[in-house]
């Protein structure tokens, strides 16, 4: 029992002397040399002869511990010590690459801005022709080498043929860490929604709208690729951050009406998020704004009626009194896209429940009225 005690301490020990990692691994080097002095005042009171023909000290491995304490040592490390890790043997290769390893550290750095379409992409774009494993992905896999270190560890794994051939169901090409790298590298574009699109231009204040993403892994922030519309081309915006960036709260197409399900309960001081676009040929984005009251009101919460009425008032109080846009009605019972050339279609609407939402539509509002 005390040689097994003393093998699993020692494995830890050199472990931690031989590769980087993180924080709470100094705990365990305190408790390895106390556990050592310790053994080593107790020995100097009652000395005993070692076997000098013992090997087990000379060829002890990482391998050589127990899985609970592998596996929680490898669970704590950070993505590129799993990669450093996974490129020791074949065995740690099989244990690092695992889906479960991984689904943590891809749901803490992208978790907030992947939706169920980002997943549905990703299936696709894995049987495409700019899939990592790819003819294009290796051709072009010497252009890897000006990333940070974390991805060069994670691409050289992946795209190693001599890995690939010793090994070739060690890496599935749908694991998790397959996906990590393509959203590390910036090589999937997934899809998601933007604030205050094309850096906050004044025709899209407090609104959110559809587009494709890439990462940028060197300015931590994110290339924006807008669909056309029209006779509009593709428009690119460049820096987005990582605030203005959220995951689809619908998965449907921005070209689709959204089916209300909440507009017989909502009342006057609701936040609301509604379809607009410019003309048909536009995709829709989402419009923040607040349920009003309707003129015939005075605002009186004991005598209003608004929220029983069949029109609603919405209001968008970024813009300014008189403004065309600062009001729109609509009717609640027999609600569908209604609007016109000059002032745009009104479409579907979804209530704003969670107060996030609510607050981060406040952290966007502008500097100064709009007109």
């Amino acid at each position: 029992m005390l040689l097994y005690l003393l093998i699993t301490c020692l494995s830890f020990f050199f472990f931690a002397k031989s590769l980087p990692l993180p924080p709470w691994v100094s705990k365990t080097k305190t408790l390895h040399s106390f556990y050592f002095s310790k053994n080593f005042f107790t020995n100097s009171l009652h000395p005993t002869t070692p076997d000098l023909a013992s090997p087990v000290l000379g060829q002890m491995s990482i391998l050589d511990l127990p899985d609970l304490p592998l596996d929680c040592i490898l669970d704590n490390l950070s993505p590129s010590g799993l990669c450093s890790m996974a490129r020791v043997c074949s065995s740690l290769r099989e244990r690092c690459v695992s889906d479960h390893l991984w689904e943590k550290h891809l749901k803490t750095k992208w978790g907030k801005i992947l939706g169920p379409s980002a997943h549905k992409e990703w299936q696709c774009y894995l049987s495409s022709p700019y899939h990592l494993d790819s003819p294009h992905h290796q051709t072009s896999h010497h252009g890897l080498t000006k990333i940070i270190s974390l991805i060069r560890s994670l691409s050289s794994i992946l795209g190693d043929d001599n890995h690939r051939r010793r090994y070739p169901s060690s890496i599935p090409l749908d694991s998790t860490m397959s996906f990590y790298l393509s959203l590390e590298t910036g090589r999937f574009w997934f899809p998601a929604q933007v604030y205050n699109r094309e850096n906050g231009h004044v025709g899209f204040m407090l609104s959110c709208y559809d587009a494709e993403l890439s990462y940028d892994t060197h300015t931590n922030t994110f290339q924006a690729r807008y669909p056309p519309h029209g006779r509009r081309a593709i428009a690119i915006e460049k820096d987005v951050t990582w605030e203005r960036i959220r995951a689809a709260p619908i998965d449907a197409s921005p070209h689709h009406l959204y089916v209300s399900d909440s507009l017989n309960e909502l009342k006057p001081g609701d936040h609301i998020e509604i379809q607009w676009r410019r003309n048909k040929e536009f995709p829709y984005g989402w419009w923040y704004s607040v349920v009003g009251h309707l003129e015939s009101c005075d605002g009186n919460l004991n005598h209003c009626q608004c929220h029983i009425s069949e029109m609603m008032v919405l209001e968008f109080n970024q813009y300014t009194v008189g403004s065309r846009w600062r009001k729109t009605m609509i009717n609640r019972r027999d609600h569908r896209e209604k609007g016109n050339e000059e002032d745009g279609f009104y479409g579907g609407i979804r209530k704003l429940k969670c107060k996030e939402d609510i607050e981060m539509w406040k952290r966007l509002w502008p500097s100064s009225i709009l007109e």
